[in-house]
């Protein structure tokens, strides 16, 4: 396996030189467990784990390898190819420079950075046409996409549970701000049983076709999503628990690989299964990262730039007020009030979006703690001009 059809490209080939001079060798990661990884590389698949040193410098969870990383090791002494039944180890010394990451903040109290996946060429915003269906959560995946640096495309998956897929579609692309939309069922055809080669069988790995086999037929997932399926590039598949992306990744792949669950009678949306990050390459070439359903996506390091690009016609809107600093309020001639007013600006999508800033807003001054003391020193001088007005005596 080349190491162009795993994605590496001048970009990376640049950032890689002076690893390269020190002996060390790029692979890209595809595979993450709670202290180790799994590698893919012209030397097949590695096991490997970070060196004490890339543990010590890296500043938090977000400069340790994720899934979609490239990365420099070195094979251990003695670790050479060898059969599939025992792979070559590596330290991994470093990790090269993201063009692109998708990531969150990380479940729970702390301020941590979770990446999802890095150096992603197409996201594939996967939601379903059942009980999951929501404009308000595609808004919120489609801002995280852009600030992510990859081309985002909403999937409308399971359009066979909807009664007008059409007219579904019609809706998401009004507030798609150009990202392509696409509507499909991945449960539409059958696909044949055989055996497609796990990360850890180095053999398989290096003598897999990459080929569309003979006993896959192209299926319509495949045709649907084709101008997004090329060798070398990387899809990531991201949504909330159980819109099909498993049922997806097999459609893609020609093969059973991804375990899957039918729909939930009681709450009418699918059921979740993939519980860890993955990426595999694809018969067609490309290379296909799958991830678990995302129960919440709260946003990390996403800037006022990549909102306005979720929210092309807010930020339009804004730009014809008459006041540049504009709240949008009670100021006259404001163009945001007055589409509200006329029904041409969404009551929801607009209150969706004040609270994506808020969270942009809150999100900003975590990371910047000049950014907190200049809001705090903000709110201390308004709360102090309103404390000297209630003293002011009728008249004065």
């Amino acid at each position: 396996m080349s190491l162009s059809t795993l994605g590496w490209d001048v970009f990376f080939e640049n950032a890689f030189q002076p690893f390269s001079a020190a002996g060390l060798v790029p692979a890209r990661v595809a595979l993450q467990h709670k202290h180790a990884y799994e590698l893919l590389s012209a030397h097949g698949a590695i096991a490997a784990e970070c060196t004490g040193r890339l543990l010590h410098t890296a500043n938090g969870r977000g400069e340790l390898p994720a899934v979609g990383d490239w990365v420099a090791v070195r094979l251990r002494s003695g670790e050479t190819p060898a059969g599939p039944a025992q792979r070559p180890r590596a330290d991994i010394h470093a990790v090269l420079p993201r063009r692109t990451k998708f990531s969150r903040r990380a479940p729970g109290d702390t301020e941590v950075e979770q990446i999802v996946a890095s150096n992603v060429d197409t996201v594939l915003l996967v939601t379903a046409l059942d009980q999951n269906f929501n404009l308000r959560r595609i808004e919120r995946y489609l801002a995280v996409a852009w600030e992510s640096g990859a081309q985002p495309v909403i999937v409308l998956n399971k359009s066979d549970l909807h009664s007008d897929p059409a007219g579904a579609r019609s809706e998401v692309v009004a507030i798609a701000g150009g990202a392509p939309v696409v509507v499909l069922s991945a449960l539409v055809s059958s696909i044949p049983q055989y055996p497609f080669p796990k990360i850890g069988d180095r053999s398989a790995l290096q003598d897999h076709d990459i080929g569309m086999s003979e006993s896959c037929k192209e299926s319509d997932v495949a045709v649907a999503l084709e101008p997004w399926l090329v060798p070398g590039r990387t899809l990531a598949l991201l949504g909330s628990s159980g819109v099909g992306k498993s049922t997806l990744i097999n459609r893609l792949l020609g093969a059973e690989r991804q375990s899957t669950n039918e729909i939930s009678d009681a709450v009418g949306k699918g059921r979740h299964t993939t519980t860890h990050r993955e990426l595999i390459v694809a018969p067609s070439g490309a290379l296909v990262i799958d991830t678990p359903g995302m129960r919440e996506l709260q946003l990390w390091d996403v800037d006022a730039g990549a909102l306005d690009h979720a929210f092309a016609d807010i930020a339009a809107l804004a730009a014809r007020c008459r006041f540049r600093d504009c709240t949008h309020r009670a100021e006259p001639d404001c163009a945001i009030q007055a589409a509200l007013d006329d029904g041409s600006l969404d009551l929801e999508r607009w209150q969706s979006f004040q609270k994506l800033q808020r969270e942009q807003a809150y999100a900003a001054r975590k990371a910047d703690p000049r950014l907190a003391r200049e809001t705090k020193a903000d709110w201390r001088r308004i709360h102090k001009a309103l404390r000297a007005t209630s003293r002011l005596k009728p008249g004065e």
